[in-house]
């Protein structure tokens, strides 16, 4: 019994301390001194080191991440977690695509604002907050595919900072698109095995509350950071 308990709480704590590492880690999300200088220099197509920064940038992208832990905190069947994921995928592999080729600027601190309002509202939404306060309950693929283009949206910025070249645009985005999807993948797959250990044990529901909880203060946080960067950068 005292091991049983021990492993549930265990599991607990280290779910929530990834949660604050996604929201601890705010202030240094974005592309590191390598990866600008490769961005910067580079001419023509270069599919490896497109793939690796893809799947790299989803690996620390803590925003993607905080939303897809909320997305399937409660997805049990393997068709349901592979559905929603697809909704994601798709939505943020259109936006990514159209925003690069088309060149769709969108201030970045308000779109990651937007993703941070994506975590909130997954969160609220896992802890039944909308039939609670509100008396209905939100279309949630419908959701999750809208969140997915924002996010998407969140990725092209990225990219559009640093002016690529037109030759090879397309080949490389699709590389860096299919890095990304690679790199989220590896993150769902420990997301989901640390889950479905902790679902094992009857603290899961105990502390699912909590954990909910724990992620809308994260994507608040993210939130409130990103829109005292848009302000600052306005007046």
């Amino acid at each position: 019994m005292v091991i049983y308990i021990f492993t549930a709480k265990r599991t607990c704590y280290l779910l929530t301390l990834l949660i604050f590492s996604f929201s601890g880690a705010v202030f240094g999300h974005g592309v590191d001194a390598n990866t600008e200088q490769f961005l910067l220099g580079n001419q023509g197509v270069a599919l490896v080191p497109y793939l690796y920064i893809g799947a790299k940038h989803m690996l620390t992208g803590y925003d993607h991440l905080l939303f897809l832990i909320g997305v399937i905190f409660f997805l049990y069947r393997s068709k349901d977690i592979l559905l929603y994921v697809s909704l994601f995928t798709l939505g943020h592999s259109l936006t990514l695509l159209f925003g690069v080729l088309h060149n769709v600027a969108i201030n970045p601190y308000l779109i990651d604002a937007v993703i941070g309002l994506s975590v909130v509202y997954k969160g609220f939404d896992n802890l039944g907050g909308f039939q609670r306060t509100l008396g209905f309950q939100p279309n949630t693929k419908i959701a999750v595919l809208v969140f997915g283009l924002f996010h998407g949206f969140g990725l092209a910025s990225k990219l559009q900072d640093f002016q690529l070249p037109a030759e090879g645009l397309l080949e490389n985005l699709l590389a860096f698109n299919l890095g990304v999807e690679l790199g989220q993948f590896m993150a769902l797959g420990a997301i989901l095995t640390l889950i479905a250990f902790w679902r094992r044990h009857k603290s899961f529901m105990h502390f699912s509350t909590a954990t909910n909880t724990l992620l809308m203060s994260a994507g608040m946080l993210l939130i409130g950071y990103q829109l005292t960067g848009y302000f600052e950068g306005t007046l």
